[in-house]
């Protein structure tokens, strides 16, 4: 399963990045709003720097919420760097423009999916990921694995290629339920991934082979 990280603060990637398992990172208007970058130009030269930092995917998201808009724009964020992959929301434009970005090769990821029947017509219209919210599901009584599971089986048995990007990822029990289903690729802070390092009894072991290697070495 593929790691990437969902901010843009660019130290956190760069530590992710450094950690040496970071496959991408995605991106929305709520995480650049969080680091202060507004403004259209700086929004752009933010996208760029993470792509100078990283090897993988970036997922950058169109505002428009119009075809045309979210052509314009989507072409604009493509031209940055060949990382890009245009976020598209999962509206009836939104289809329509992951279809016309499919056509001409450019990636995609279809965000805020809630539902099969969404990753359903997504992966129809040719979208490269797409990203199914697992804990917001979860926040309203959902369960958000299920869902994960459920387009897991639809794409298997139609061989789409598009990827499940479990996105909403919130902690260490979530990546590792979403790739014990199949999930391709999972989004998250970077306090959920480095979590996983975490056990009980590996720090007691590490203590325990520390003070008996004090105790022969002097």
């Amino acid at each position: 399963m593929k790691f990437f990280i969902d901010t843009a603060n660019l130290a956190e990637i760069q530590e992710a990045q450094d950690f040496g398992i970071l496959d991408g990172v995605t991106t929305n208007p709520s995480l650049m709003a969080k680091e202060g970058i507004s403004g259209k130009n700086n929004v752009l030269r933010h996208y760029k720097a993470i792509c100078n930092i990283v090897d993988g995917d970036v997922s950058a998201e169109v505002i428009a919420t119009d075809f045309e808009g979210m052509i314009r724009e989507g072409e604009e964020l493509a031209d940055l760097d060949e990382k890009i992959v245009v976020k598209i929301p999962m509206i009836k434009d939104g289809i329509k423009a992951i279809r016309y970005f499919s056509e001409k090769g450019i990636k995609t990821n279809c965000t805020l999916i809630f539902s099969a029947g969404q990753a359903l017509l997504a992966a129809k219209a040719g979208a490269t990921y797409v990203s199914p919210f697992i804990g917001r599901l979860d926040d309203i009584g959902f369960d958000g694995i299920d869902l994960i599971e459920q387009i897991r089986t639809i794409f298997d048995n139609y061989g789409f290629e598009t990827e499940i990007l479990a996105a909403s990822v919130r902690n260490p029990m979530h990546i590792i339920k979403c790739a014990e289903v199949g999930s391709d690729v999972m989004t998250g802070p970077l306090s959920a991934i480095l979590a996983l390092l975490k056990h009980p009894l590996t720090d007691n072991g590490l203590k325990q082979f520390l003070a008996d290697h004090a105790k022969v070495n002097g």
